[in-house]
């Protein structure tokens, strides 16, 4: 239901398949300055845990009348277990009908709600649920999702989703056939839907695509050494203490009768909270975030786990003026001239225990639409309202949320399903501008019979020339790529401005189109505004410019003694600063070796360790690079380091072993794989690459139990099904291969082999 986590560092495991690669010699030159940057300080250990929650019935009995409100809104009827009451999607046995077969939502006898998936060529599988997410209450396109426990342990979001607006069946074919949230129809088959098979999690996994922590409360799933994983939760509601923090503390000395005695209420108080304190309440989940570490909790600083802006950095998840181009998050607030000129928060309009609106006073407002959200601050806009709006006074255009916060379709969730929402932006209505980015205005939603020019002619008829929008926003609208370095920093670094979303975005393009590694070039002019947006009071964009700087003129002594200095003065508690300056690096090296680019890589990851000298993350990244271009000593070192520093890793030993193969190897390899096992038992690519291994020795009983192994965990493993294939052909087994060459190639429709292999498999069964 939430758009994907991003995550920096991946592993990027190599599926090595049954054939020779060679080697590839690369030199380097070693650019690193030793004992340069302090080490870093020990991560910030959190003092909160799962069993500090005691859930929002424990808040009932002191706060029932908050608690009363809360039931009935959104956050308190957010999803739950499944029952009557709370399923709004037909589990009435009347079947979903795709291309490749049929999935039947229904309720056993007993009341387990299920679907059933009856596909083609294949076994049938039923699918518990065990969760619901949603229950369609938004106004701009509700829906209503399921998840189900799998056997390693997680819960996962299942393909099928419900649009109440719709009444249908649709799912996100994101990451798949990337057409947006779509209607199920029989042209369609399963392996369309993104979540086919079950993919995301409920929980922060670096192992899994998955939705954070956002939809339930106290979500935590995690991987004890050698076990399966735990994902736990207090509830799929969003309880009291997923704003308060956990209420264990606060509930004993309530029950003791030692509340009130001293200053400790053992909860912390929001009622002096700061705005961005306040809004970093909301954003825990109202936000695109990118993992800083995992094992966060309500209560604990979101700074020192997740980064609130890098989602922007190589990502395209905003418009110039920001609003959302890709999931429906609020955390474009902090674009808005009511957060940035003034002190709006989400509470300055949604009263947090029932979810009715409020206005600044915190006098309740008839609904969504009132006025007073808006009028509470600019009451001359009020006075009357037709004189502001221009429309009559009781009409749908005299409302201000109307053209300030209308409701948009964002562009990734597509046309197929109702998911509009509000524009949290709060911009002024352009409706030229907003045609040139392929934004429904504001106005055109009422008067879709006029086009754009008509009504920015009318907009200045009204209202004058409109007012300019802030400069990073023109600079972000305008700016192409290339073109001259010092002009471009003029527009796009900007340490003067206090604007902080804008900056890093402005930086973040500057960074990418701008910036090589160790310039001898770069422009005192353009390092000096860099060195301006280092001292900027935000993090991500402190962090962000000192990535940049040690990118571009790392190698610069002058530059590096600058480095050092602002990381001793500015390092923060837990290593939130270097973190992120690391996160910064890391992406470069990652972007690098996506395009195949590996010395750009290695010298991105190589500063990173810089920083990080023994950070088995980084240390794995610049291992899976160097397996990537064939470097298989190189890899093997840095691996073996990254292994040593995160023993627990599965994916870093699969990487080693990887290595070792490459390089003869084999029975280093056989261990790499086996301990990766160990270590993660419900890690497929273990058991895939123990399988090649096997088939390459032609022991073709070893090779098919380690396939099985791996296709059972994952049964989305295209290339694992593939070589399962040729496995129980070898044997003799063409009945068994018939259906693995069918999951071959439906998660691989452009394997040609595995296209060949089905025919050639139906002639030899009399399959048609």
């Amino acid at each position: 239901m939430t758009g994907p986590t991003r995550r920096w560092l991946g592993v990027g495991v190599l599926v090595a398949l049954v054939v020779g690669v060679a080697l590839v010699s690369t030199q380097r030159v070693d650019r690193r300055l030793s004992g340069v940057f302090p080490p870093p300080s020990p991560d910030a250990v959190s003092s909160v845990g799962f069993s500090d929650f005691v859930g929002a019935e424990a808040c009932a009995e002191c706060h029932q009348d908050h608690y009363d409100r809360w039931a009935t809104s959104t956050h308190g009827r957010a999803g739950g277990e499944p029952e009557p009451e709370l399923i709004i999607a037909p589990f009435d046995g009347r079947p979903i009908v795709l291309a490749d077969g049929r999935v039947i939502p229904r309720v056993t006898p007993e009341g387990e709600y299920q679907f059933v998936v009856r596909q083609s060529g294949h076994e049938e599988r039923i699918f518990t649920v065990d969760g619901v997410i949603g229950g369609g209450h938004m106004v701009g396109g509700g829906t209503q999702g399921f998840v189900t426990r799998v056997p390693d342990g997680t819960v996962r979001f299942l393909a099928f989703d419900w649009s109440r607006h719709e009444a249908q069946w649709f799912c996100n074919t994101g990451t798949r056939a990337e057409r947006g949230w779509v209607p199920i129809t029989p042209d369609m088959t399963l392996a369309d839907c993104g979540d086919w098979p079950p993919l995301r999690v409920l929980g922060t996994v670096e192992r899994f695509a998955d939705c954070q922590g956002c939809h339930g409360s106290q979500i935590i799933t995690d991987q004890p050494p050698g076990q399966d994983y735990r994902s736990r939760y207090m509830s799929l509601r969003i309880n009291c203490e997923s704003c308060h923090g956990p209420g264990r503390d606060h509930v004993e000395l309530a029950e003791s009768g030692r509340l009130g005695f001293d200053r400790d209420l053992g909860i912390a108080s929001l009622g002096t909270v700061t705005k961005d304190g306040s809004l970093d309440l909301c954003f825990q989940c109202h936000a695109l975030k990118d993992v800083v570490r995992e094992g966060h909790f309500p209560g604990d600083p979101l700074e020192q786990y997740y980064a609130l802006k890098f989602p922007i950095l190589g990502d395209d998840p905003f418009f110039p003026d920001f609003r959302v181009k890709t999931f429906a998050y609020q955390g474009t607030h902090l674009s808005s001239p009511c957060y940035l000129d003034g002190s709006m928060t989400c509470v300055s309009c949604h009263e947090p225990h029932s979810q009715a609106y409020q206005d600044e006073f915190g006098d309740p407002l008839i609904g969504r639409f009132d006025d007073g959200q808006c009028t509470s601050c600019h009451a001359s806009k009020a006075d009357p309202v037709e004189a502001h709006t221009f429309h009559a006074p009781e009409s749908e255009g005299s409302r201000c949320v109307s053209c300030h916060m209308p409701y948009l379709q964002e562009p990734e969730v597509g046309p197929g399903v109702p998911y509009a929402r509000s524009d949290h932006t709060i911009p002024l209505p352009r409706p030229g501008f907003d045609a040139g980015l392929g934004v429904e205005s504001a106005c055109i939603q009422c008067h879709e019979d006029q086009g754009p020019d008509a009504l920015q002619a009318q907009a200045e008829t009204w209202w004058g020339e409109l007012k300019p929008h802030r400069p990073l926003v023109d600079a972000l609208a305008s700016t192409s790529p290339g073109g001259d370095r010092e002009a471009a920093a003029r527009r796009l670094l900007r340490p003067d401005l206090d604007d902080p979303l804008a900056q890093f975005a402005a930086l973040s393009s500057f960074l990418l189109d701008h910036l090589g590694p160790d310039d001898p070039e770069l422009e005192p002019a353009v390092a000096e505004r860099l060195w301006g947006l280092v001292g900027s009071s935000d993090l991500d964009v402190g962090a962000l410019a000192l990535a940049a700087l040690h990118w571009a003129q790392g190698h610069d002594p002058d530059t590096r003694r600058g480095l050092v200095e602002a990381l001793t003065a500015n390092e923060r508690e837990g290593g939130v600063l270097r973190e992120r300056w690391v996160l910064g690096l890391s992406f470069l090296g990652d972007e690098a070796r996506a395009a195949g680019d590996t010395d750009r890589a290695f010298l991105a990851y190589e500063k990173a360790l810089e920083l990080v000298p023994e950070d088995g993350r980084v240390l794995g990244a610049m291992g899976a690079a160097l397996n990537q271009s064939g470097d298989y000593e190189g890899a093997r070192a840095y691996l073996l380091r990254s292994v040593a520093t995160r023993p627990d890793h599965a994916l870093s030993w699969v990487n080693l072993g990887i290595a070792h193969a490459a390089l003869g190897d084999v029975a280093a390899a056989t261990e790499s794989y086996a301990t990766a096992a160990r270590r993660n038992p419900n890690e497929p690519l273990a058991f895939f690459n123990l399988g090649n291994l096997y088939l390459r020795q032609d022991a073709l009983a070893e090779a098919a139990l380690s396939y099985e192994r791996a296709v059972e965990l994952d049964w989305g493993l295209a290339r694992g099904h593939y070589n399962l294939a040729r496995v129980y052909i070898q044997q003799g087994r063409y009945a068994e291969a018939l259906p693995k060459a069918r999951r071959a190639l439906e998660f691989e429709p452009t394997n040609q082999g595995a296209a060949q292999m089905l025919a050639d498999l139906q002639r030899a069964v009399g399959n048609p």
